[in-house]
């Protein structure tokens, strides 16, 4: 539908021609299951009289429109999802009465009914362009206006919005009517509607300018797990840290935070009514590193009340900010006001290596994306908009000093309040602020690609003193800007069974070499880091003895934010071709069970399941697969009784388990005829148990059915149909493929059937369907839509096969002659991507051994 792909030349031009004084939208949700009725009345100006523009609504029955008293014949006025305006005047009124469609693909209004009770729960999600789907709209993000939203539901729902929720007025026949009161100024995507038979819980916060009511609601269903004192107390202290850093009112009254089914996103920024996944209500133990997920979700919500609500983006090309910052400021909030204190630990260990990973990618692209229409938007929301984006704002704020930062930010939030703005009036506001000149950084930062790398150069003295040292930086071939960083160097030596920072120093890199005279007379370090304390957005190098070094006893470095730095090191090398597999996994094994860092006990031994299955020379693959099993087995009993270490091994000896002792493992964990002291065999761990059996071939439809009968809980429907797809049985395959591309199933099922449905030791049964992907990518985004297409296309590529250059070959054919969409050739290049690295690391893994990193001696 190319209407629905607005241009922003287009958007331009209708900026400049209107301004929208207000909209009133009545929802009627009790007209069916199918669709809903939607009649908006928008009040909006025109700056030249006589003049044309369009509104937009997608998937609508359009029943009657009018336009200043005049109708319109909606036959001719509604074409491809926008109804043509001729003809205004200076003040107008448009009046469009239509039904709109339910969705299932967590885009529009989403419906869902829980198989547990049969209740009924609908919740919008509009961000980039789906308020359309709701209502009619001027959809973009500078036509901001005033919201009154009227909503007929059952009496016995709840309905949620943007403003305080007004007591509901019974019509007599089991419905209800909410009038709410007119919001604040606001862009249509962070409006919203929630409503059917949520639980809720209410509560205040009293902070620095006053009252802010507070509520929390979840399905029925999941009330026992909704831990709403814990959720309640950080968003207390987030409050309080906000509010007192950006020195600004909260801006929008109230704040309803509600856990929502099939979401697709981790969360949703509308205004006073954050969305979230009710993932992040666990039914069964989690690891630390999910409450600190969650707490960060929570946090970068809020922090977008400010940026991105209140101040809000004028086009799509700025979306990278708003989510940069939010990013940033969530680990920021988290380290300085809850109680995951070593937050940019877990940051490094984690979510930047998503970063990194993105910036290698032959999709890459300027943090700063030139989105040129709502296709290049849905294309470019990615992990350089967060994760990359973070890391650089990081590091500006290191450069520019945290307090000057912080005082620029506050008055833009006073210069800009319910406004709009480009990238330039934040420039300008942190240039008055800090008193230097941003330009030049934002140009090699913002408006160029890819990660650089650094890595030390040295020659020492007959003492092992450094005689010379240098900071070398190299660019890919693809990406070769050279930029400035702010770097940190730490020198470690062994005392005592500990590696402890003997010195530290901050340089600024810049160029290809930088020389490093204060280390000049300085004895060489048992470990020399680069970038110890985070600061850069680079990759790092260990020179041979610091790699030796680490190699021999990662776990006697006590500072979890330099063992993250020193994994994520050895990682890029294993990654790029310059460690073996096989070392970087004994690495793993050997000091991930005494890592601290919560989301390095979670992340890294997934990079090393990577390690082993994708990156193992083949001829190596199945002694590596035994060491890692058996090592994981052996971590899995070592660890405390009931700790996170002894989840997590243990859901990761599951995963890697094929030898006949380990499947045994997992069936007597299942059936309680083996026990690990400490080990709670719960619901969600059952089926990953269960899972990894059907991956083996040694449970099928029968055992899976049972379970389901266990667990009849949407949960429990989604987890069974990820482990049905697991089945090494072509049959299994085929039909959760058909599935998978059935547009009626729902997007959180279908999600978990792609995460599950090809896997590294099913390799030949994954090989029958490279010609279904390749017909999947030609039409998936159009007939699943983009999210629930990206997922297939993306998680989906099947990447496990033998015939590695094959495939690599055949995407390249692919790409010269398809007219697929950009996202979905996007996909493919990716996937190419990863099997070319793949195969660079699998040759470094059958030619050697060993091999350092760099640095010269």
């Amino acid at each position: 539908m190319p209407g629905t792909n607005l241009t922003r030349d287009e958007a331009a031009t209708r900026a400049a021609l209107l301004d929208v004084s207000s909209y009133d939208v009545e929802l009627d949700l009790t007209t069916g299951d199918k669709t809903f009725g939607s009649t908006t009345t928008i009040a909006f100006t025109c700056r030249e009289p006589g003049g044309s523009t369009f509104v937009d609504l997608v998937d609508a029955t359009v029943h009657e429109i009018t336009l200043n008293g005049a109708p319109l014949d909606p036959a001719t006025a509604y074409v491809d999802s926008r109804i043509q305006l001729d003809g205004l005047a200076a003040d107008n009124q448009l009046v469009v009465k239509a039904d709109c469609t339910y969705s299932h693909t967590g885009e529009g209004l989403h419906r869902f009914v829980d198989p547990s009770d049969d209740r009924v729960y609908l919740y919008s999600q509009f961000e980039v362009p789906d308020a359309r789907r709701v209502f009619t709209t001027f959809e973009q993000p500078d036509l901001k206006s005033v919201f009154t939203f009227t909503v007929t539901a059952p009496e016995h729902w709840k309905v949620v919005s943007n403003a305080p929720t007004p007591e509901p007025v019974a019509t007599g026949d089991g419905k209800a009517v909410w009038s709410f009161p007119t919001t604040a100024k606001m862009s249509t995507y962070i409006t919203a509607i929630v409503a059917g038979e949520y639980h809720e819980v209410l509560d205040t916060y009293e902070g620095k300018f006053g009252t802010i009511p507070l509520g929390h609601y979840c399905r029925q269903s999941l009330v026992d797990y909704m831990d709403t004192e814990e959720l309640v107390k950080i968003t207390k202290q987030s409050f309080e840290f906000f509010e007192e850093k950006f020195d600004y009112p909260y801006p929008f009254g109230k704040y309803d935070q509600l856990y929502v089914p099939e979401y697709n996103m981790g969360a949703m920024e509308n205004a006073g009514c954050v969305t979230l996944r009710d993932e992040y209500l666990p039914r069964s133990r989690q690891a630390r590193s999910f409450f600190e997920f969650r707490t960060s979700v929570i946090t970068h919500e809020m922090a977008h009340m400010w940026f991105g609500d209140l101040v809000t983006m004028k086009w799509w090309d700025d979306l990278w900010l708003n989510e940069s910052f939010a990013e940033w400021a969530c680990y920021w909030c988290e380290a300085e006001a809850t109680e995951f204190t070593d937050a940019w630990t877990g940051f490094a260990n984690a979510r930047k290596q998503t970063g990194y990973r993105a910036d290698q990618l032959p999709s890459t692209h300027p943090i700063a994306a030139d989105n040129v229409d709502l296709h290049a938007v849905e294309v470019n929301f990615d992990m350089i908009t967060y994760a990359k984006g973070a890391s650089v704002l990081k590091q500006l704020v290191a450069w520019v000093g945290l307090d000057p930062f912080v005082a620029g930010l506050r008055q833009y939030f006073k210069d800009f309040a319910f406004g709009n703005t480009e990238f330039s009036d934040l420039l300008a506001a942190l240039e008055r602020s800090s008193g230097r000149e941003l330009q030049g950084w934002a140009q090699e930062w913002l408006q160029t690609a890819g990660v650089n790398t650094l890595r030390p150069e040295f020659a020492l003295d007959s003492d092992g003193s450094y005689s010379s040292f240098q900071v070398l930086q190299t660019a890919s071939a693809e990406q070769p800007t050279l930029r400035r960083h702010r770097l940190g160097i730490g020198l470690y030596d062994e005392v005592d069974g500990h590696l402890v920072r003997r010195d530290y120093l901050e340089i600024d890199v810049e160029g290809a070499s930088t020389q490093v005279e204060q280390l000049v007379g300085v004895r060489q370090p048992d470990l020399l880091l680069l970038n110890d304390e985070d600061h850069a957005y680079a990759k790092i190098r260990l020179d041979e003895r610091s790699l030796a070094c680490v190699t021999a006893g990662l776990s006697k470095l006590d500072d979890s934010l330099a063992r993250a730095l020193v994994w994520g090191a050895t990682w890029d090398m294993t990654r790029d071709a310059e460690m073996t597999a096989s070392d970087f996994v004994r690495l793993v094994l050997a000091n991930i069970g005494s890592e601290t860092d919560s989301w390095g006990v979670t992340r890294i031994p997934v990079s090393a399941a990577m390690a082993v299955n994708f990156y193992s020379a083949p001829e190596n693959r199945a002694a590596l697969r035994a060491e890692w099993e058996s090592g994981l087995r052996e971590l899995m009993l070592a660890a405390e009784p009931g700790s996170d270490h002894q989840l997590t091994f243990t859901r990761a000896y599951a995963a890697a388990s094929h030898s006949d002792t380990a499947v045994a493992d997992l069936q007597g964990l299942l059936d309680g005829s083996f026990t690990v002291e400490g080990l709670a065999v719960d619901q969600d761990l059952r089926w990953s148990l269960l899972t990894a059996l059907a991956a083996s071939g040694r449970a099928g439809d029968a055992e899976i059915e049972a379970e389901l009968e266990r667990d009849p809980t949407i949960e429990g429907k989604e987890k069974a149909a990820a482990a049905r797809v697991a089945q090494p049985r072509l049959e299994a395959k085929e039909a959760g493929w058909a599935a998978i591309m059935d547009p009626e199933t729902p997007n959180e099922t279908s999600r978990e059937m792609v995460f599950s449905i090809f896997r590294f030791g099913q390799e030949d049964v994954v090989a029958q369907f490279v010609d279904k992907y390749f017909d999947a990518a030609e039409t998936a985004i159009d007939t699943l839509g983009f999210h629930k297409g990206s997922v297939v296309l993306e998680y989906g590529f099947p990447k496990q096969i033998v015939a590695q250059q094959q495939l690599a070959d055949r995407v390249a054919e692919w790409l010269d002659r398809t007219s697929a969409p950009l996202g979905a050739q996007r996909f493919a290049r990716e996937g190419r991507a990863d099997v070319l690295r793949a195969l660079a690391a699998q040759a470094l893994d059958a030619g050697s051994s060993t091999r350092s990193g760099a640095g010269a001696s």
